[in-house]
């Protein structure tokens, strides 16, 4: 019998691991640009067209290669970064396995162009599917430039799975600013289909932050600094009253490479409670230094992952840290229990002055008597001496315009016989009672008016008949660029809806008209809400987007619970509830109402 087990070609090997390490043109630009910052560039340029899928060039002005280091960069872990297995616990460079470029030759149409200080000379070399088609001398200036074009131009069923070009771009922008963050010395530039993105000079981070996320930034951002014998950390939080319904501005760092990390957000979050609401979310830009032989960071292929040695210690840090900045910033209630709170007066000054202390006195008219006075149907309140007597107005069309229309019927003259009696009861301001032929039905208004909107958004999705009302005064929203992107995206659904949106710049929208169901709502939290449950839950379906957003716009829009109503709002929202196609439940899958059979009242007396 014949063995089966072989060793696999390199050029399989290779596109197996670019199936891990290259997922999409941002992943080779990350695996570049990394490159690029470990060549000791000061200035990198990222040149893109079609999102990467027909070409992406990273120009920069590093150490460069030799010759036989420039054809040996393309084998598999071939590396200059570790040599034995204990380097792997020292790492201080972004890339260190060696096997980013034999990845991407693997699956696209790779040049290099490079070249050291000390060489007269540059060394090109062409490189397509892990077979080297040419390997020639050129001049040129210090550095080196990738050219990757047909990215997947061999493995046609990835190139097949890539989204579409404006999802591309939003995850290359998203590389490209992990990467800018944590180096503000260098200078990059983004180019896009000959559009220049981004102009980034070198500076120190919140210059940085500035130039990635807007101008703006630089009344909303708190220095962080803490430095423990174990720990440092560094960078900037976003203050609490420019908290967002959409998690955009959150980067974690750890030796300035970009991670994921739940457990160190939630110690944000939880530095941050009670002061921004539970729908909305901190914004920031920190980096822990530690030391490398405390964390384990090849345990993911793009390594945005990473083991801490003590995670409760840099928990427990990070949390004091943020804390911290926000109390010196005096951003939370603080008390000072070693100043007095008593004016500070000079009791025996005004002793020795000669100037006797006169108690304060109180006249009273003991002859007035509030109810022998004259009252006129339509008097304002009187003040006599320093009692207020409010008089309610004589007609009940008078109280409802000083305090609106919602008034307890009890206040009202007592019914009538003749008078029809009430149908509906509302129990804690949350429950609508009505009783019926079976026995008591018992609907919860927030619920039910959840479903209400629901299909009346899905309706205006599918026949473009939102009803929009128009703002006396434009409201500006500005986002980042990739948000920006989406909420593009989403313009043609949002204008179904009743949004009227302009583009201002690639960043700022301005709002012109809302739906008319979102009176009382703020448009850019509403906006900033669909944007993040979009980013939740995206898809490249049209009917599910479509869903996500009518139940976004339900969720946002529809009455909370402890909302006073009358009977005729009562009536109105049981019938408009039992004209839903489906009524029994809210679109999150909870009961909108049950019933409370005579049977099931008997048995509780029994």
């Amino acid at each position: 019998m014949l063995d089966i087990i072989k060793l696999l070609p390199d050029s399989v090997a290779n596109q197996i691991a670019a199936g891990e390490v290259i997922q999409r043109p941002a992943s080779a630009v990350k695996e570049l640009m990394e490159n690029a910052l470990d060549a000791g560039a000061t200035q990198i340029d990222l040149i893109v067209k079609d999102a990467g899928k027909s070409l992406i060039m990273v120009i920069d002005n590093g150490c460069g290669m030799s010759e036989t280091d420039a054809r040996l960069c393309f084998e598999r872990h071939a590396t200059s970064k570790i040599s034995k297995a204990e380097d792997l616990f020292s790492i201080r460079t972004m890339g260190f396995r060696g096997e980013a470029l034999a990845s991407i030759a693997a699956i696209a149409q790779v040049e290099l162009k490079t070249r050291r200080k000390e060489d007269e000379v540059g060394t090109k070399i062409i490189n397509e599917g892990s077979i080297i088609k040419e390997q020639t001398l050129i001049p040129m200036s210090v550095g080196t430039t990738f050219t990757i074009k047909n990215l997947f131009f061999n493995v046609p069923a990835r190139r097949n799975f890539l989204k579409s070009t404006a999802a591309e771009m939003r995850h290359i922008v998203e590389e490209f600013t992990r990467v800018t963050l944590m180096n503000p010395q260098i200078a990059f530039t983004l180019n896009s289909d000959g559009k220049e993105i981004y102009h980034l000079y070198a500076g120190n981070l919140k210059q940085r932050i500035m130039g990635l996320f807007g101008n703006n930034y630089e009344e909303k951002l708190l220095p962080v600094n803490q430095e423990t014998e174990r720990v440092r950390i560094n960078g900037y939080i976003v203050k609490a009253e420019f908290a967002r319904k959409t998690r955009g501005e959150q980067y974690f760092f750890v030796n300035n490479r970009f991670i994921k990390h739940p457990y160190l957000h939630h110690a944000i979050e939880n530095a941050y409670m009670e002061m921004i609401p539970k729908d909305s979310f901190p914004g920031y830009f920190l980096n822990i230094e530690v030391d490398p032989a405390d964390i384990d960071i090849n345990i993911h292929p793009t390594k945005t992952e990473v083991n801490f040695l003590d995670v409760k210690l840099v928990y427990a840090i990070l949390h004091a840290a943020v804390r911290k900045a926000i109390g010196q910033h005096n951003l939370s209630p603080m008390i000072d229990f070693e100043e007095s709170p008593n004016p500070d007066i000079d009791f025996g000054e005004v002793v020795k002055s000669g100037r006797s202390i006169v108690q304060p006195t109180i006249s009273i008219d003991e002859n007035y008597n509030p109810f022998n006075q004259p009252v006129s149907g339509n008097s304002r309140p009187s003040f006599q001496g320093s009692s207020f007597h409010p008089e309610r107005p004589s007609n009940t069309g008078d109280w409802r315009l000083l305090y609106g229309d919602r008034v307890d019927q009890t206040e009202e003259k007592a019914p009538q016989e003749n008078q029809p009696k009430s149908q509906y009861m509302q129990v804690n301001q949350s429950y609508i009672l009505t009783s019926v032929k079976s026995g008591v039905l018992v609907i919860d208004q927030h619920l039910a008016h959840m479903r209400i909107l629901f299909e009346k958004f899905q309706k205006q999705l599918e026949n473009s008949g939102g009803i929009s009302q128009q703002e006396l005064f434009p409201q500006p929203i500005s986002l980042n660029l990739n948000d920006a992107s989406l909420l593009k995206e989403l313009m043609p659904d949002l204008e179904n809806l009743g949004f009227r949106l302009e583009q201002a710049n690639p960043t700022t929208f301005m709002i012109n008209g809302t739906p008319a169901d979102s009176s009382g709502t703020d448009a850019v939290t509403l906006l900033e809400k669909i944007l993040e449950n979009y980013k939740i839950n995206r898809t490249d379906l049209q009917l599910d987007r479509k869903l996500n957003l009518a139940k976004t716009m339900a969720a946002q829009l529809s009455m909370k619970p402890q909302t006073p109503l009358s009977e005729i709002e009562m009536q109105h929202l049981v019938d408009q509830l039992f004209a839903c196609n489906v009524a029994e439940v809210a679109h999150n899958g909870k009961k909108t109402y049950f019933m409370l059979t005579i049977d099931e009242l008997l048995s509780r007396f029994n």
